[in-house]
């Protein structure tokens, strides 16, 4: 067992390769927050991706974004960053990725005397598909991701959300 571990973190450690994957991003997100008074929000997801460790199917990195949801009194607008891992088989144009992210929000959600507003902590579990359909143009063809938003006032609410949208992966 322990022969197998140490196999799997050396080619996790030493796997460092010579061309770093970097790409940047732009969603439609949609999200449901689970809360009584607070409908679905939507809006723009933008980001920007690097995975400069790999081996030959699997590439590992961090994931920087900001979401900005919402309009009008109901807006969540969140800052995250974190871990990324994504398996890329070659043979096949399927990209599939998942993320561990956290950071910063902003909510004002909820009406009258539901209405929560002020900044908090943000913790957010990604996993989504990226479809190849040109050498450096991917399609995010879906998204998912669940949060854990800490607001002020010892508020706590668990949204998820759907998204979609195109990456461009730089040389």
């Amino acid at each position: 067992m322990v022969k197998k571990l140490l196999v799997v973190l050396f080619l996790l450690t030493a796997g460092v390769s010579a061309h770093s994957q970097t790409g940047i991003y732009g969603e439609f997100s949609a999200a449901d927050y689970h809360r009584p008074t607070t409908n679905w929000q939507y809006g723009p997801t933008f980001g920007l991706y690097s995975q400069p460790l790999g081996v030959p199917f699997v590439r590992a990195g961090f994931d920087i974004r900001g979401s900005f949801l919402g309009k009008g009194n109901e807006k969540v607008d969140s800052i995250l960053g974190g871990l990324r891992v994504q398996v890329h088989p070659h043979v096949v144009p399927l990209m599939p990725y998942g993320e561990a992210l956290a950071g910063v929000a902003h909510v004002n959600v909820g009406q009258g005397s539901a209405n929560t507003t002020g900044t908090g902590v943000e913790y957010q579990l990604v996993g989504g598909l990226d479809v190849t359909l040109l050498p450096h143009l991917d399609w995010r063809a879906i998204e998912y991701s669940w949060s854990s938003v800490h607001a002020p006032h010892s508020v706590t609410f668990e949204p998820q959300a759907i998204s979609t949208g195109v990456v461009l992966r730089l040389p």
